[in-house]
């Protein structure tokens, strides 16, 4: 990991607690960048295979600087295979095409997006700053421009009152991009949040462990892609993966099998602090 941006550039989004105290969004310089690429290449020689540029969204470089940095980490290190950001569809959206493809011939080959959700009025409560088409028409172009792109979604981020909306939209977003992985993250109040607040005052209703996993198995039985399917992550109830359609049915299988256990063993709702 190579520092490239601080902060996030958006820093609206109503689940989220990272960069709500700061700092500000900001772009290191690029010859700073550099100097910590001939840096890394000292100390660990030049067989480095994947790097990543942090923090939140790194795809809001300027394109010129983002394209510098990402040349010059291949000729430091010329068996890199791989160099991931993080980047939000407005973001994405306002490169272009253009500007995706001149990143790719510059070295980038794969965005982390922050999908959330495929409902528009999913969207606007969380504060997401995008919408259902601009979602697709960034992925669609990432795609396009031959980077490879990981969507992640939220289940349960529509609260149980837009929980089979937020199910089939999300789907019908991610069956317009067909990304090369899907993410799955279940939705996990944070401190300093909006939604800490909703929740504290009624106004949103979390999932329970099996509403979490119905809706999960939503989603999946309507997905029609070929993309890779990971949910890996603490939030979740079940770790179900594979690629799709391939293994669609094992996949909700796991899903039932984790339906048919109580749900006092899975783990309570908590307020995260990280």
């Amino acid at each position: 990991m190579v520092q490239a941006t601080v902060g996030c550039p958006h820093n609206k989004c109503a689940f989220c607690m990272v960069y709500k105290k700061g700092p500000p969004f900001g772009v290191r310089p690029v010859e700073e960048i550099k100097r910590d690429l001939d840096d890394a290449r000292g100390e660990y020689g030049p067989g480095i295979r994947t790097i990543f540029f942090p923090a939140g969204n790194t795809i809001a470089m300027p394109t010129d600087e983002l394209a510098a940095i990402c040349a010059h980490a291949h000729a430091v290190f010329p068996r890199l295979e791989r160099i991931t950001v993080y980047g939000s569809s407005p973001f994405i959206h306002r490169k272009g095409l253009a500007d995706l493809i001149r990143l790719r011939q510059a070295g980038l080959t794969r965005i982390h997006v922050g999908l959330e959700s495929g409902d528009d009025t999913v969207l606007l409560r969380i504060k997401k700053g995008t919408n259902a088409r601009e979602q697709i028409e960034a992925g669609q172009w990432v795609r396009e421009a031959g980077i490879e792109l990981s969507e992640y979604v939220m289940i349960g981020i529509g609260g149980r009152e837009r929980t089979q909306e937020h199910a089939i939209h999300t789907a019908k977003t991610l069956n317009a991009i067909n990304p090369d992985f899907i993410r799955i993250r279940t939705f996990l109040p944070k401190i300093d949040t909006l939604l800490l607040h909703q929740i504290r005052k009624g106004r949103f209703q979390v999932l329970s462990p099996h509403e979490a996993l119905r809706e999960t198995g939503e989603i999946i039985r309507n997905l029609d892609v070929t993309s890779r399917i990971a949910s890996d992550h603490y939030t979740n109830y079940v770790n179900i993966h594979g690629t799709m359609p391939r293994d669609r049915d094992r996949m909700l299988a796991a899903i039932g099998d984790a339906l048919r256990m109580e749900e006092r063993i899975f783990r309570p709702v908590y307020v995260g602090t990280q």
